[in-house]
C-alpha cells in the first residue's frame, strides 16, 4: 500500500495517494510478483503501467482524484457538443478543447471535464495543455474510458 501511495504522489501531487488508496483497495499482481492493478470493490482504481511504473487511471480512481486535486490541475475542458461523444468513450479532439492545465504534457494521465468541471472522461494526453489551445486539428486526450462505458 505504501508503495502505490508514493507512486500516486510523484504522478499527481502530495496527498494523491491517500485521497486515491483507501485501505480497504486490494492488489492484483504479474506473473513476475508486480503489483499490476489496484482494486476496490471489485471495480479497478488503476493498472501500473509495465513500462514505466506509472498509473493509468480507471474512472473510479478519476473521479477519487478530481475530487482530491483543485482545478484546473490534469483538467482538459472541453465544449458542450462534443461531452456526449466523449462520455461514451471516444477521443477528445483539440478543436474542441476551451482550456486546459498549462502544466499537463504529453502522455500525463488528463481529466476531460465538461464547462461544470464534471469528470466525462479520462485518459492519456497526446499533445501538452498549450499545445490543446493552440492546435485546430488533431487529438488531445486519447480516452481511456468514460462516464457512459464504465
Amino acid at each position: 500500500m505504501q508503495r502505490v501511495r508514493r507512486i500516486a504522489d510523484f504522478q499527481f501531487g502530495r496527498g494523491a495517494g491517500d485521497a486515491l488508496f483507501p485501505d480497504s483497495a486490494t492488489f492484483s499482481y504479474s506473473n513476475t510478483k508486480r503489483v499490476r492493478y489496484v482494486n476496490l470493490a471489485n471495480e479497478r482504481l488503476v493498472t501500473v503501467r509495465a513500462s514505466d511504473g506509472r498509473f493509468t487511471l480507471g474512472f473510479l480512481g478519476a473521479q477519487a482524484l478530481h475530487a482530491f486535486l483543485p482545478a484546473p490541475r490534469n483538467r482538459v475542458m472541453v465544449i458542450e457538443d462534443a461531452v456526449p461523444f466523449v462520455a461514451d468513450g471516444k477521443n477528445a479532439m483539440a478543436k474542441h478543447v476551451i482550456s486546459s492545465d498549462p502544466n499537463i504534457l504529453a502522455e500525463d494521465e488528463v481529466f476531460v471535464v465538461d464547462e461544470s468541471d464534471n469528470l466525462i472522461a479520462t485518459g492519456m494526453a497526446v499533445l501538452s495543455g498549450s499545445e490543446m489551445i493552440g492546435f485546430n486539428y488533431g487529438t488531445a486526450v486519447k480516452v481511456r474510458q468514460g462516464r457512459n462505458k464504465k
